[in-house]
């Protein structure tokens, strides 16, 4: 039996074991074709509360994910040219700086960043489109639950309603993705205007993420571009305070990090970086 037909048995004992979890959805029609499939996975995943699965149906999940990955093409940190390789820039970390333009998930470095929620959890939003639900849905649920298991020891100091703080960075193992790691972090919501607050809270979160990176012995870090989706950062001061935090905090711990990513999804945000760096 070849990978594709391996691929299609998995992905339909996957979508049979989700979708048997959940009384709303034991009716929900599976698609015939093999895109469709993969979205009621993925919407299975997404909405699937912190529990136990099956060994059996974790075996089977990882191993699709594991191919996912490969199918999507790994991209390891060496083959990511720095800034002074494809840019010829003069940035004093120009040797350890990158800008990459694409998917995180598939970035193998020691650790990438998710744009996290105060809940922690990931988005339960079925498809939606943003860093938290791809890097859960990629991942696998193995994540939510070890991101459950870790709330649920905090509020247990904290109180029933602790929620993660902006700019407390969390970290986790990344399971199923290329990654090592993965670090949470909540950053500053920009309801309406930008204020002094929201730029010394996206400051943070930089400076806190790589203070963990040190703390863990992590040496390569891809950084999401942290509240500019639904947290409604502006894009280019977001950018702003990215290159200058990191900068900085290199400057301050010479020889901790050998490679920081900037990676970008837009076209919007790979011109901010290009312009700082």
């Amino acid at each position: 039996m070849d990978m594709d037909s391996i691929q299609e048995k998995r992905l339909d004992y996957l979508v049979e074991s989700f979708k048997s979890e959940v009384p709303e959805y034991r009716r929900v029609k599976i698609p015939e074709d093999t895109e469709g499939k993969r979205f009621l996975l993925r919407s299975l995943m997404n909405v699937r509360d912190p529990k136990p699965a099956a060994a059996a149906v974790l075996d089977a999940q990882d191993s699709y994910l594991k191919a996912r990955a490969l199918e999507k093409g790994i991209v390891n940190v060496r083959d990511i040219p720095t800034v002074r390789e494809s840019r010829g820039s003069s940035h004093p970390f120009a040797d350890m700086i990158s800008i990459w333009q694409g998917d995180i998930t598939r970035i193998a470095s020691d650790a990438i960043v998710n744009a996290a929620n105060s809940q922690m959890l990931g988005c339960y939003i079925p498809m939606h489109n943003c860093i938290d639900n791809c890097i859960h849905t990629y991942a696998g649920v193995q994540l939510r639950a070890e991101c459950s298991r870790k709330m649920n020891s905090l509020r247990l100091r904290f109180g029933d309603y602790y929620e993660q703080p902006t700019a407390v960075p969390m970290l986790t193992d990344a399971y199923n993705l290329p990654a090592r790691k993965i670090i949470h972090i909540v950053g500053p919501i920009v309801d309406h205007a930008l204020t002094a607050d929201h730029e010394e809270k996206l400051s943070e979160c930089y400076r806190s993420t790589l203070d963990m990176c040190r703390e863990n012995g992590l040496k390569s870090v891809a950084f999401c571009c942290i509240s500019t989706g639904v947290f409604h950062f502006p894009n280019k001061r977001a950018a702003e305070i990215a290159v200058n935090t990191v900068t900085d905090w290199l400057t301050e711990h010479s020889g901790v990090m050998e490679r920081v990513i900037f990676n970008v999804f837009k076209d919007e945000d790979r011109e901010y970086y290009e312009e700082l760096l």
